[in-house]
């Protein structure tokens, strides 16, 4: 009997050109393709597996649905809610594909915050032909810190760049255990505040879960340096940003980096657009070449193998916990 799998709606055309590669790379599977989300109720009753994201009325409509493939690596708020986690169905996202384009990103910043490119650009928009004063050169990177909160596939290669360019890597982590290679030293969650005095740079990559919403507030901004820079790059929900925003402007830290906001799009008129020493970014870390495309396809090809199997499918997330 076929296994049958149902792209929710919205449909798109990646979708279109996903679909006879899947079925000739893994034969016996029924695809389907509703349009509303009245037909994907249909189609849902008898599936076996589905991409994209549920709606209490569809996980009802859905008794047999044992895989659910996220249309993200982190989705956004609210795609795990009650229903969707006592429901039975495995859920994968796409973590990993990103891990290369968002920590070069996050080497910008520092590079940035380091030699002051985005200073400099401001002063050439003035035609201001002038070195910045002390303390704005004084961070040499092999003599610096940064503390990378959160230690998956992002964190880690984010790790081994900073690495190379001499930096010292801490880095915290609520699930691992290991000590990855290029970490010189790792903690648990409940070690955050010990550590963050010692960092020159904090990043952020964390999802966003129950556990880690609106984590970076006035507490956590008060215990480092006045000279440390704050970058997040995982989910804007994990740092408050009023509470960065007076960061900023008191001289509690020395700057920040980010990609990733409380509010998105960040309204224009929120103070951050002209916060000292920040750079804002709209959410493009994930941005770059076309191969991140046929990274999606991959993890949904090798799990449509996989649950054919019967074997474990790649990713699978803890619901409850979002991640």
């Amino acid at each position: 009997m076929a296994n049958k799998f149902v792209f929710l709606p919205p449909q798109t055309d990646l979708f279109q050109e996903w679909i006879p590669r899947l079925l000739d790379s893994q034969p016996g599977w029924e695809i389907a393709t509703p349009s509303t989300e009245q037909e994907a109720i249909k189609e849902l009753a008898d599936a076996d597996a589905a991409f994209g994201t549920m709606t209490p009325e569809l996980v009802a409509a859905a008794p047999n649905l044992r895989w659910l493939q996220a249309p993200a690596a982190a989705p956004n708020a609210g795609y795990y809610f009650d229903e969707l986690i006592a429901h039975p169905t495995k859920v994968t996202n796409f973590r990993e594909i990103y891990n290369d384009h968002i920590s070069i990103q996050i080497l910008g910043y520092i590079i940035n915050f380091t030699k002051h490119f985005n200073l400099y650009r401001d002063q050439q928009n003035e035609r201001k032909y002038a070195p910045l004063q002390p303390p704005e050169h004084d961070v040499f990177l092999p003599e610096s810190t940064v503390l990378i909160i959160g230690v998956g596939g992002i964190g880690a290669e984010t790790a081994r760049i900073c690495k190379a360019v001499g930096m010292h890597v801490l880095g915290i982590d609520a699930r691992r255990e290991d000590k990855p290679e290029w970490v010189d030293d790792m903690f648990t969650p409940d070690q955050l505040e010990d550590q963050l005095p010692n960092a020159d740079f904090v990043v952020l990559t964390i999802p966003h879960t129950p556990a880690t919403e609106g984590l970076f507030d006035a507490s956590k901004f008060a215990l480092m340096k006045n000279t440390a820079k704050f970058i997040n790059i995982g989910r804007g929900m994990t740092t408050k940003l009023d509470d960065l925003n007076d960061a900023l402007r008191s001289g509690q830290i020395g700057g920040a980096g980010l990609d990733v906001y409380e509010i998105e799009p960040l309204p224009p008129n929120h103070p951050l657009w002209d916060a000292p020493n920040t750079i804002i970014t709209p959410h493009t870390a994930a941005i770059g070449g076309a191969n991140l495309t046929e990274r999606r396809y991959e993890i949904v090809v090798e799990n449509f193998r996989n649950f054919a199997d019967g074997k474990p499918l790649r990713n699978e997330v803890d619901k409850a916990n979002w991640f």
